[in-house]
Parts: structure tokens; C-alpha cells; sequence
């Protein structure tokens, strides 16, 4: 677990699901991971990945991460963190889309 969000991770807490209607929980142990964000109610996991997510090793971990967190029934969504940061309202309206399925 990291005490420290990213700039990404911040604006999407403060910004968005920490008021949500729904309760969002970030930092959550699911299995032998803990996932950025997590809503029960939905089964929802939403991961904002950084440049440390694109090399060879962590993209076949995250493979292994979203298989074992599917394999719960969870749905996992992923976003980088330049979406978050220049893309914010898309995101909101996609975790939005989420929110009423």
C-alpha cells in the first residue's frame, strides 16, 4: 500500500468518487493485491496506471492481477494517468456508465 497517491489518483479521489454516490474505498486489499479504487456494490475495480505499467514485466502482471480480480466477478477498468489528468470529464462520464449498468 502507498501512503502517497499520484497527481492522477488525487484528482480522481478529491475530485470524484470520494463524494460519490456510491461508495468508492481506495487502496483496498482484494486477494494477494490492492486495487486504486473499489466499489462493492457495482464490482468495480478502477486501476490508474502510470508510466510504470507499460514495461513488458508489469503489463504481463497486470494481465495476471485483472484475470485473478475477474475470476471474482469484478469488473476492472483501467485508466492512464494522462487520461485522468487531461481527459477528467470522459472519465467521470465512463465511470458514470459503470454506475448504472
Amino acid at each position: 500500500m502507498r501512503n502517497t497517491m499520484t497527481a492522477a489518483e488525487r484528482k480522481l479521489w478529491f475530485e470524484f468518487l470520494r463524494e460519490h454516490h456510491l461508495r468508492w474505498l481506495r487502496q483496498k486489499p482484494l486477494g494477494n493485491y490492492i486495487v486504486d479504487f473499489y466499489c462493492s456494490e457495482i464490482q468495480v475495480v478502477i486501476e490508474v496506471d502510470g508510466d510504470s505499467h507499460y514495461t513488458d514485466d508489469a503489463q504481463e502482471y497486470d494481465v495476471q492481477r485483472t484475470a485473478f480480480l475477474q475470476g471474482y466477478e469484478l469488473q476492472v477498468i483501467r485508466f492512464t494517468n494522462n487520461e485522468v489528468l487531461d481527459y477528467f470529464e470522459s472519465v467521470c462520464e465512463r465511470i458514470e456508465q459503470l454506475c448504472k449498468r
